[in-house]
């Protein structure tokens, strides 16, 4: 049986459109993705601001609280509870050259303004985290903005954060590049770094993408482990990445079986999960998927780490120890590739 907890968002299901082309299958409603995602198996939900309350810029903070309390009593309808909420600053008119590093004073101070109604939200849904994926905060064009200014800023709006609620949580999660061409914060490394320079890094972690590390070049159970040393790693979104290309968001373990195996292990050797972090997914049905299997990606997901997670269970230590004090590490891949394969 699985000890952990697992999270989803429902950005996970969609109709399959995309840059190059429109939409494949029919879109689902939003009650009907959470009940399915209570049978399917998951604790809890990730969401965006916009994800609870639609057309939150049009509204008042009362109304916006009010709408929330309407998201969380259908939480409560399906024994489901909120894991984070995110303020979706990219796709917003205001935030296409950055929020809290924009050039424009008005725009950083709507990217604000939508970061603390995110945590009014996380308020009324009864959860604690803020998580800041950086999706435009970076440069298009390298000269455009000061990589050290930058920085400052989002230290700044991080404090910010910090000081309108003292009891919110501030999850980093990093990304290299896309949408933009350069992230000011885009590894683990950078997270702590923010993390120490804000007025309470005790209140300020990160929250590691699979294929995040990927696209930086990095291996994602070390990103992971080296959040772990810090006891920064407050949630993980488990997925799949075939190389440096665009975030491609695939079912777990299916690219990369053996770095999945790692993640999983370097997860359950260092307990995580037990202040309550969720191991979330951050999947995408492959854009042919027909409207039959929009959740399959999900369940299939589910089973890949649930197995891994078995494979781990049964993981010689004694022998790893065994093969590290002669150096034979050659015989220890083979029994990490055996046992993947169900082999002996």
């Amino acid at each position: 049986m699985s000890k952990f907890k697992y999270s989803v968002g429902p950005w996970n299901v969609h109709n399959g459109a995309d840059t190059y082309g429109p939409p494949v299958r029919k879109e689902i409603e939003f009650e009907e993705k959470i009940r399915a995602f209570a049978e399917i198996g998951f604790s809890a939900i990730q969401f965006h601001d916009d994800d609870v309350v639609p057309n939150m810029n049009d509204l008042s903070e009362e109304e916006i609280k009010s709408e929330a309390r309407k998201m969380k009593a259908l939480l409560d309808n399906y024994n489901l509870v909120a894991e984070f909420v995110a303020p979706r600053l990219w796709m917003d008119p205001h935030t296409i050259e950055g929020g809290f590093m924009s050039t424009s004073k008005k725009d950083r101070e709507f990217a604000m303004w939508r970061s603390y109604r995110s945590i009014d939200i996380a308020h009324e849904l009864g959860c604690d985290k803020i998580v800041l994926w950086l999706a435009r905060e970076g440069t298009l064009c390298a000269e455009s903005k000061s990589p050290v200014e930058a920085t400052k800023q989002l230290i700044e709006a991080i404090n910010g954060m910090l000081t309108y609620d003292k009891n919110i949580k501030v999850l980093i999660e990093p990304k290299p590049n896309e949408p933009i061409d350069r992230s000011i914060c885009g590894t683990m490394g950078h997270v702590l770094a923010v993390s120490a320079a804000t007025i309470d890094p005790s209140r300020v972690g990160g929250l590691m993408e699979s294929a995040h590390a990927v696209l930086a070049g990095l291996d994602p159970s070390h990103e992971m482990g080296f959040a772990m040393a810090m006891n920064k790693l407050w949630g993980v979104h488990l997925n799949d990445q075939n190389g440096m290309k665009f975030d491609q968001d695939k079912s777990f373990g299916v690219e990369n079986l053996r770095q999945a195996f790692n993640q999983v292990k370097v997860l359950k050797e260092n307990n995580y999960g037990a202040c309550g972090e969720y191991v979330g997914l951050d999947v995408k049905a492959m854009r042919t998927t027909v409207d039959k299997d929009s959740y399959t990606h999900l369940e299939n997901s589910l089973k890949i780490v649930k197995a891994l997670e078995e494979k781990v269970n049964r993981f010689d230590y004694e022998y790893q120890k065994k093969c590290v004090e002669t150096r034979d590490f050659e015989a220890l891949e083979m029994y990490v590739m055996n046992l993947l394969m169900g082999i002996g």
